[in-house]
């Protein structure tokens, strides 16, 4: 098998090198600087939005509160057309709310529970109605996926910016290389392209 006769040089815009421009330079702090900060910002923005997350979780948690309420009328049965995921139906529920007034809502309940029957419930500080707060797991989940994904996406958006500077260097780099061989061409009377 032919060995490739080309050789790569490492760091070769950190070295001392005759035909290294400024440019170069530039563009080599400007790589080490991007990825500095997609790493940093990606650790933060992961940072920050797991603690978003937890916090709206603890809040949720916070603001609701179980409560049993009766089943008013008998429950229908299951749908055919259900969720695979979901086996309840709408029931109506009453319950007593926090200040002691009554309170009546549509609820998801058990397929075909009787009238009478208790039914667990969550509600807000002023008595309706809210979602069940997440379980541990499921809040794990959502602070491990935001913080993931929004780590990621500052990363990504980090990068982004480093390579359109880098594309900016390049056309720099470029014009400077057809001037000087403007220049070059000029001096000896002979023209390129």
């Amino acid at each position: 098998m032919p060995v490739s006769g080309r050789t790569s040089v490492r760091w070769w815009r950190w070295r001392r090198n005759a035909l290294k421009r400024r440019v170069d330079v530039v563009e080599a702090w400007v790589v080490l600087a991007g990825w500095v900060c997609a790493l940093l910002g990606g650790v933060g923005g992961g940072l920050m939005a797991a603690d978003a997350v937890e916090r709206a979780v603890a809040r949720q948690r916070a603001e609701s509160r179980p409560v049993l309420a009766v089943l008013v009328e008998d429950a229908p049965g299951p749908s055919p057309a259900r969720s695979a995921s979901d086996h309840r139906v709408w029931g109506t529920v009453r319950w007593t709310a926090p200040d002691g007034s009554a309170q009546r809502d549509e609820a998801r309940v058990p397929p075909r529970a009787p009238a009478g029957s208790t039914i667990p419930v969550w509600v807000d500080r002023s008595g309706d109605l809210t979602p069940a707060p997440v379980s541990d797991g499921e809040a794990w989940l959502h602070t491990a996926l935001g913080g993931t994904l929004a780590g990621s996406s500052t990363a990504a958006a980090l990068l982004g910016a480093a390579r359109l500077a880098r594309f900016s260097l390049d056309r720099r780099r470029m014009a400077a290389w057809e001037a000087d061989w403007e220049r070059l061409d000029a001096r000896r009377g002979w023209t390129t392209g």
